[in-house]
């Protein structure tokens, strides 16, 4: 399998300058084979190949643009390597993928792929052009480095990320759930069918009121000036804070619930649609529910756990998990309700937990049927 580590580094000031120097060549690189394939497309209907375009690169350095020997070379010919999988992602997915666009000098985050990368220690890293330089080596990679991508964030802080490739599997041992159904929400991040429930962060909420007043801050400021960069790296430091505390919640939630269950069924759930209901929106994308199903899904693939999708329309919150009836009077303000059938009270999230272990063990065993048959669903018990 392939992994990808990812360190922050601490450039010197030489560094830095020589890394925004490769990011502005990339840069100039890409714009400038992407206008040339846009005017022969229009001429011909058709564009050469990527490696003709390459090879034009040790032309420019002895012509017009001789700053491009200052930089890493390989870096420049990755840079239009991914234009050419820009392009051929386009082509095949017209309708889903964006046409390749020209890249801004002014872009909140600048990035460029090379090769040649050592681990020196764990205080630094070695990089092509760049030489040693500082980063904090959190754990050591694994398998063989393939390449590395530079990248330096709104914020302004500079990251490596390491990919390797014939990383062994991760073993873990089997845990005690057989199959654990899990209900992604808004009001919490996650109801596992075991009876955990993990809290939602609401880390944009709470960051609200912080974030508001630095964006006035920023709307004062002339366009241009210093002032302007440097409240631009503050809002974007709040919206990095934001998504850290975001994604640590999500990747430890995750990580417990693919450790203590043998199989994870979750529910299909159309997040697109949600960020499209202006009462639901911002809620849902603080949530990042689409992100917590994402990471279920690879780390089940990850440890070796089974894992499966429940259709969307399946009636999870609205099926009792007693006698199996659908209540239909069940409206989203009901966080508990009473089945009309057999009286039994419910918590909202936990049954439909529960209902989608069930349905995703009839998914994972391959049973005919669905719910609301009348079977009773596994209870906490049943299920381990």
């Amino acid at each position: 399998m392939d992994k990808t580590f990812e360190y922050r580094i601490y450039p010197n000031a030489s560094q830095r300058e020589l890394m925004q120097k490769t990011f502005g060549c990339c840069r100039w690189v890409y714009n400038k084979v992407l206008s040339m394939r846009q005017e022969e497309y229009a001429a011909g209907g058709r564009t050469r190949g990527i490696n003709s375009y390459i090879t034009l690169i040790p032309q420019w350095k002895r012509s017009e643009a001789p700053w491009l020997s200052e930089v890493d070379s390989m870096a420049l010919q990755q840079s239009l390597r991914d234009l050419d999988r820009a392009y051929k992602n386009f082509f095949r997915s017209p309708g889903k993928v964006g046409f390749p666009r020209f890249k801004s000098k002014r872009a909140g985050r600048k990035s460029y792929r090379t090769n040649n990368v050592t681990i020196v220690d764990g205080k630094h890293i070695k990089l092509p052009k760049l030489g040693l330089v500082k980063a904090r080596i959190s754990r050591p990679t694994e398998g063989r480095i393939l390449s590395a991508t530079v990248k330096q964030v709104a914020s302004g802080k500079y990251y490596v990320a390491v990919c390797c490739t014939d990383v062994p599997a991760p073993q873990m041992p089997q845990g005690p759930v057989k199959v654990m159904g899990i209900d992604v929400g808004i009001h919490d991040l996650m109801v596992r069918s075991d009876g955990v429930k993990v809290a939602n962060p609401k880390s944009l909420a709470k960051a609200e009121r912080k974030l508001a007043r630095e964006q006035r801050r920023l709307s004062r400021k002339q366009k241009g000036s210093a002032n302007r960069a440097k409240q631009r790296r503050k809002v974007a430091l709040v919206h990095e804070k934001v998504a850290n505390r975001r994604k640590d919640a999500i990747r430890k939630a995750t990580t417990s619930a693919v450790r203590e269950s043998q199989a994870i069924a979750v529910e299909d759930l159309d997040v697109r649609g949600m960020w499209g209901n202006r009462r639901l929106a911002k809620a849902a994308s603080d949530a990042s529910m689409g992100e917590v199903l994402r990471q279920l899904e690879y780390k089940c693939a990850w440890y070796g756990r089974g894992f499966v999708r429940v259709g969307r329309f399946y009636p999870s919150s609205k099926t009792c998990g007693c006698c199996g009836a659908v209540h239909d009077g069940l409206t989203l303000a009901m966080r508990e309700w009473s089945c009309p059938e057999c009286g039994c009270v419910h918590d909202r999230d936990l049954n439909a937990a529960c209902n989608i272990a069930r349905e995703g063990r009839r998914i994972l065993e391959g049973t005919a049927g669905r719910a609301g048959t009348g079977a009773k669903a596994p209870t906490l018990v049943e299920q381990a």
